[in-house]
């Protein structure tokens, strides 16, 4: 039962101050959900030992629990204005600096705790067998798919990043995706319908599908054989994309690993290309002109 249901399924049994809380929780889970149990306890009219033990009466190993668990029902439903309404509500006169850095090292952090290393290595060993890659990801998480396809690019021979089309050229642009290859696709709350569609999709062609998402309840993980978990739950105007990218990174630097001396010549020929061009700045080679 999620909290909603526990809620009406006891509220008959709770005591004056619980059913203020839940109330207001059925009302105003989308604010609920980022208070602490004191500042729900004063919101409501209650003592904050009140709400620990309103969210102990659900079932819940103690508040924070419960907090998760309204944090999950909104992840997806909020709207742009109610996010920067949350995020007014959340951080206030805060710094608001260290406190949206300190939630991403939390994001991180969990990211480790939470992601299945067997997940991990098969879909990296997946990746490095692959015929073609196919990086799919709309909206914010499109930024997310340039990055990744820029260093596969450099190491694969045909990966191709699927980003901002329309429907119809998605298709076309997956159309001869087979067994032979693999779908990474990136999304988080709210999640893209583009993106669900095209796992789909992917799935039934019969290639390997890897999914780079937030939870295990992200509608990616139905056809993924494979998922990363990155946590971005900030329910504020921005998408947190810090714990994906740490993802990504790490993603990366293992299929180099997986791939051994074949990348080491790849990027030793690029590295003749570039000098040869002069892609990059030498510094230690610039005369001083002060």
């Amino acid at each position: 039962m999620n909290l909603l249901s526990l809620i009406n399924d006891r509220m008959p049994a709770f005591s004056k101050g619980q059913k203020r809380i839940a109330n207001y929780i059925t009302e105003h889970y989308d604010k609920a959900a980022f208070m602490t149990a004191s500042k729900l306890g004063s919101t409501v009219g209650v003592s904050e030992s009140t709400v620990v033990r309103f969210a102990t009466e659900l079932g819940y190993d103690g508040y924070p629990k419960m907090q998760k668990a309204m944090q999950e029902m909104i992840r997806d439903k909020l709207t742009s204005v109610q996010r920067i309404e949350v995020t007014k509500s959340r951080f206030g006169n805060e710094d608001v600096l260290s406190a949206v850095l300190n939630q991403d090292i939390d994001k991180i952090r969990r990211t480790i705790e939470e992601t299945s290393r067997e997940d991990f290595s098969r879909a990296v060993k997946a990746i490095a067998q692959a015929k073609t890659i196919y990086i799919f990801a709309v909206r914010s998480s499109a930024a997310l798919a340039s990055f990744l396809g820029y260093y596969y690019s450099l190491i694969f021979e045909d990966v191709k990043v699927v980003s901002n089309y329309g429907e119809t050229e998605i298709y076309e642009k997956l159309f001869r995706i087979s067994e032979n290859d693999v779908i990474i696709g990136i999304s988080f709350p709210r999640y893209s319908n583009a993106a669900i569609k095209a796992m789909n999709f992917a799935s039934r062609r019969g290639a390997t599908v890897i999914a780079i998402t937030d939870s295990m309840a992200s509608p990616l993980c139905e056809h993924a054989d494979s998922v990363l978990i990155a946590k971005s739950d900030m329910a504020s105007v921005v998408d947190s994309l810090v714990a994906p990218l740490s993802m990504i990174n790490a993603l990366i630097v293992a299929t180099v690993i997986e791939l051994g001396g074949e990348v080491e010549k790849t990027f030793g020929n690029l590295e003749s290309i570039w000098d040869e061009y002069d892609v990059y700045s030498n510094k230690s080679e610039q005369t001083d002109h002060f």
